[in-house]
């Protein structure tokens, strides 16, 4: 099944179930920059609750604002208890302590998954771990490697595949190319987010390893993924329509967890 495909299966079901609540789960965004990519990611997840029949509410602030009205922004929103979600678009003005501001969210309305003590998993990761369960993709014992030790996807998709019972193999800038070859001739599964066209071009690899472009890098107008097209492999997202997708539909599934886990509790 098609990225595409699968998302807008999920997000039928996700309209189905939510038709049924009484009252919308609430996702606050909160936007403190002028990032056109930004402003285009927004709009998207916009629609996204718009599709499924989520409440969102979009809140902006100058770029000038400081950190410490910032924070209170936050913990207005962490008081509020008709919200379930929130998160803090990234980039943030210049100068500003990007951690502080992701754990000030509470755990449990941080749907990004960001926060040490939340429960829900931060969304690319899930969005990648779902779509391969979609796909028939068993886990169990496979060799994983993911390239790149971000917060946001390597360092949490390599502990989620290691829930999953592969062994995984994190590289990075640091790895010797020998040791980086070696790995990804073996490997069952290769996850690339490095932000770097084409950086898996002509590495050797399975014919069976499925290959999961994690990368959006913009080059004249024409975006490009981390991994070269027409690799010859099982499977390989595409950029764009690939993980993008699959991250946003994430997000929404995080909302909704957040607001039955409130609902549970009232």
């Amino acid at each position: 099944m098609t990225i595409k495909a699968f998302v807008e299966q999920e997000k039928k079901t996700l309209k189905t179930k939510l038709s049924s609540f009484s009252t919308q789960p609430h996702l606050v965004i909160i936007q403190a920059n002028e990032n056109e990519g930004s402003n285009i990611y927004i709009r998207g997840k916009i629609q996204d609750c718009e599709d499924v029949g989520i409440k969102a509410t979009h809140v902006r602030y100058p770029i000038t604002i400081t950190q410490n009205d910032l924070l209170k922004e936050i913990q207005r929103f962490n008081e509020d208890d008709s919200v379930d979600g929130l998160l803090v678009q990234v980039p943030l003005p210049e100068g500003m302590d990007s951690k502080m501001i992701r754990e000030a969210i509470l755990p449990q309305k941080d749907v990004d998954g960001f926060h040490p003590l939340s429960s829900m998993m931060a969304c690319t990761p899930k969005g990648i771990i779902d779509y391969l369960h979609a796909e028939n993709f068993s886990f169990n014992g496979k060799h994983a490697v993911v390239i790149g030790r971000s917060f946001i996807v390597g360092k949490p998709l390599a502990s989620a595949l290691l829930e999953k019972d592969c062994t995984v193999s994190i590289l990075h800038s640091k790895t010797d190319l020998l040791t980086k070859h070696a790995l990804l001739a073996s490997a069952d599964l290769i996850c690339v987010a490095v932000g770097k066209k084409w950086f898996l071009s002509d590495e050797k690899i399975k014919p069976s390893a499925i290959l999961v472009d994690v990368g959006i890098n913009r080059e004249d107008g024409t975006l490009f993924g981390d991994i070269k097209p027409g690799r010859h492999a099982a499977l390989q997202t595409p950029v764009p329509g690939g993980v993008g997708l699959l991250t946003r539909l994430s997000l929404l599934k995080n909302v909704v967890e957040a607001f039955e886990k409130r609902q549970s509790r009232s």
